[in-house]
């Protein structure tokens, strides 16, 4: 089964009772038994619920893995996956990443315990250095945020082979149809689901898809004790998100790497971060392990100050400030103040996050509209 056949029949079936063809929404906190332990595979909604199976089954054959396992957000999903973790154990993270994930590691699981190293995993030969016997997880973004920056995930996994490592991917820039780590040695993928997944900007949600059952029965008691779930509405949100997948995130990358093209060449631009264009540092690497580029791209300005950057951000008209990405619009926003605000700002600057560095989600408008857009508020 091809991917475009997948988004809509992967672990998809008609409803048995009624025949309706779309999963319906299974509003209900609970399950009525026939006897003591005698019931049709659901107990109770926290444990498990019809819609959310569907939506776990679908993003399984997505990613290729063997099971999934959704969640309240992406956070919750990472949240999820550190309690595997235990006191001691070591995390080798990218030290570009999501604002979020940074906070939720270095804020609340670090006084748990647990260190994370937040190096360069670019440089794949520099791992080694940090590999410990207290070494659980490396932790990648592919490419990352938001720097674009695009880490070998095969190569990673090749690396640490036989040390009993976990390699986990956040996949949400990607998405399932762009790149599938599992296939490259990966052992975890993270979703944002919040983003690509759902496509509509209208619903928060996360998942994590496992290579083995073992791992993923691991997360499943983690998603049943913790209790960090999603509701049935926002599971059919996503299903109904995903049968649209592939054709959003095809128009986003088309439309992504037209406006890269225009942006390197303009006057007031002096960094265009975009793994599509060919000097980016790890094209090779993205073209191997990617079938397209992505629809997101930062920039930076030749002006070199917050001020500058806020005169862009306040004069789109198409490209939306605000928080998020992977909708069908486009939105633009100011990583140092907005998605990165928690990360200091001498990390930032370490991975070339500036103060006018600009962000943007490439929707699925007229990609000439949105050139115009970003030519008169560069001005």
């Amino acid at each position: 089964m091809k991917f475009g056949t997948k988004v809509i029949h992967a672990g998809i079936e008609p409803d048995p009772s009624t025949g309706a063809i779309m999963t319906p929404i299974f509003q209900t906190s609970t399950f009525v038994q026939e006897a003591p332990g005698k019931h049709k595979g659901f107990q109770y909604a926290r444990t498990a619920n019809p819609t959310r199976q569907a939506l776990e089954n679908n993003l399984a054959a997505l990613e290729n893995g063997a099971a999934g396992i959704c969640f309240s957000s992406g956070l919750a999903a990472l949240d999820a996956i550190l309690k595997l973790l235990s006191p001691g154990d070591q995390v080798i993270s990218t030290n570009d990443l999501y604002g979020g994930s940074f906070r939720l590691m270095n804020q609340v699981f670090k006084k748990f315990g647990v260190d994370f190293k937040f190096i360069d995993l670019q440089n794949v030969n520099d791992i080694t250095k940090y590999i410990t016997n207290k070494t659980k997880m490396i932790w990648i973004e592919t490419p990352t945020n938001p720097m674009l920056s695009i880490v070998d995930i095969k190569a990673v996994a090749e690396s640490v082979s036989g040390n009993n490592i976990l390699i986990c991917v956040d996949n949400t820039f990607a998405t399932p149809y762009l790149q599938n780590p599992l296939d490259l040695g990966a052992d975890l993928v993270l979703h944002s689901a919040t983003k690509y997944l759902g496509g509509h900007s209208d619903v928060i949600h996360g998942a994590v898809v496992t290579k083995t059952r073992e791992l993923a029965d691991q997360l499943y008691f983690i998603q049943n004790a913790a209790g960090a779930i999603p509701g049935p509405q926002d599971c059919f949100l996503v299903l109904r998100g995903i049968k649209t997948l592939h054709i959003r995130v095809q128009r986003a990358c088309e439309n992504a790497y037209k406006i890269a093209l225009f942006l390197k060449n303009h006057p007031k631009i002096s960094k265009v971060y975009y793994p599509g264009l060919e000097d980016h540092p790890n094209h090779n690497v993205a073209s191997n392990q990617m079938r397209m580029f992505g629809g997101m791209l930062s920039f930076d300005l030749v002006e070199n100050t917050f001020d500058a950057a806020k005169r862009v951000l306040r004069n789109t008209h198409y490209f939306s400030l605000a928080e998020s990405l992977g909708g069908v619009e486009s939105l633009i926003g100011h990583p140092a103040t907005m998605t990165h605000g928690s990360i200091p700002k001498e990390e930032r600057l370490k991975v070339g996050l500036t103060d006018s560095l600009i962000r943007v989600s490439v929707g699925i408008e007229d990609v000439d509209d949105l050139m115009n857009d970003l030519n008169a508020s560069l001005g």
